[in-house]
């Protein structure tokens, strides 16, 4: 036959019930607080989109230029060359210079930023940094 926790065990999940309480009770104070407090504006244009202060023109199925996809493809390459070659950068330090394996190591990191050079001259090529 089980017997009934101790006390001691039970007491050992008061903080957690105690934090949800009050991440409850924060909530709800906030939801009542934006409730009274805020404004109410009725009309119109009250449902209609917001977008960063400034009111919406035109539909939301515009064209874009693809100049900002492209951008976005050359940030994402850069950013990933930087995300890899920090951490290479510190380990390769701590190699032995004349060693084959950090030969290697540095001859796939070459390879790797020459791929990034060829990405960034084909972006350059097809007029990806032309503003105009």
């Amino acid at each position: 036959m089980q017997t009934l926790a101790s006390s001691n065990e039970i007491s050992a999940y008061l903080p957690i019930l105690l934090m949800v309480i009050g991440a409850a009770g924060f909530g709800a104070m906030n939801l009542m607080a934006s409730f009274m407090l805020g404004p109410r504006r009725a009309g119109k244009r009250k449902g209609d989109t917001y977008e960063s202060g400034m009111d919406y023109v035109g539909t939301a199925r515009k064209r874009f230029n693809i100049r900002f996809y492209l951008i976005a493809m050359v940030f994402l390459v850069f950013d990933v060359e930087v995300i890899f070659l920090y951490p290479w950068a510190q380990t390769f330090t701590s190699l032995d210079p004349m060693s084959e394996s950090s030969r290697i190591w540095l001859l796939r990191i070459l390879f790797f930023l020459f791929t990034t050079l060829v990405a960034y001259i084909y972006g350059y090529r097809k007029g990806v940094f032309k503003f105009d």
